[in-house]
Parts: structure tokens; sequence; C-alpha cells
């Protein structure tokens, strides 16, 4: 059994890379791992300061909903970020939420697999590889810890677009082999 962190950072309830996510989770529930999912919405978290307070003392100086789900990350086998894609990046939502993961990154940390989900209005296949480089060299950062898969949502516009989808069982699929 792993622990699965997985990450929604649409700010749309129910949008398209949270219905992915879902289905992620349950795929992966289904394999009888221990899933938990945090959807950024429903949380408190500032922008990073760019203090260093973290450096030197493991934690975040703001007192808000990061210094928690840190400490469940260091512990997670697995990490999952979703995302929509707009003007070609990552949500500002999960933006904000990587640059505020900077304690784990000086700390050690359990997770060596992530996974990346992302959905997009444009059907053009090419429109998330612009959001994904992004991430990527969020990644590289880490040491040790690789993109263990990818899921890409394209064409979804409105809630529940993705549902039904090809992409839409691939990601439950994805789940069961984590």
């Amino acid at each position: 059994m792993k622990n699965i962190i997985i990450i929604s950072s649409s700010p749309r309830r129910d949008g398209n890379s949270e219905l992915l996510c879902q289905q992620f989770a349950k795929g992966a529930m289904d394999a009888g791992n221990d899933v938990h999912v945090i959807y950024l919405y429903a949380v408190n978290i500032n922008f990073c300061r760019g203090c260093y307070y973290c450096y030197d003392n493991g934690a975040c100086v703001q007192r808000d909903d990061m210094n928690e789900i840190n400490e469940m990350m260091k512990n997670a086998d697995v990490l999952v970020f979703a995302t929509p894609v707009y003007f070609y990046q990552i949500s500002g939502q999960l933006k904000t939420f990587l640059d505020r993961m900077l304690p784990v990154y000086y700390r050690e940390h359990h997770f060596r697999d992530v996974y990346f989900i992302g959905t997009c209005a444009d059907p053009n296949p090419d429109t998330i590889d612009r959001a994904m480089q992004g991430f990527l060299g969020w990644l590289d950062c880490f040491e040790g810890v690789n993109l263990a898969g990818i899921i890409y949502g394209n064409g979804a516009t409105d809630v529940g677009d993705i549902v039904g989808s090809e992409v839409f069982d691939m990601a439950y699929q994805m789940g069961t082999g984590v």
C-alpha cells in the first residue's frame, strides 16, 4: 500500500482536471492505496515571501495551511499534481503551491514518483506542452524524483466535458497502476 497525495489546483469545483483527479484517486484506492486529495480552493495558502526562513527552520514562517500540507507530502510515496491550463501555463494556484513547497525541497522527503494531470480547452495536444515545461523545471529541482506518468485532457472546456473520454478512463487505469 502506498501513501498518495493528490493536489487538485482547479479553482472550479468539479472542473475537468478535478474530475481526472477523482478518477485517478478512485483507481488508486481500488488498488488498495491510501489516497488523500487536497483541493486548493478549499485551503488557505499564501504566496511565498522568498525569505528562506524555511531553509534554517524546516517550516515556513507563514501560519497558513501549507505547513501541515508540506508535512503530509514529506511522508508521501507518490504525489499527483493536477491543473487546468490557462494561457499555456499551469494554474496560478498550482504555481503558488509549488513555490510554497520550498521547505520540502530543503528537507528529506520520501516521495520518488510524481504524476501530472493537465486539461485545457484547446483541442491541440501540444497546448499542454508549454505548461509541462514549467512543471518539469520545478521537478528537476528534486533529486531522485521522477515523472511517473502524464495525463493530458485536451478539448475540455465546459465542466464535465472530460467525463466518458479516453483520458477519463486512462486516469482511472493510471491510478490502479501506482
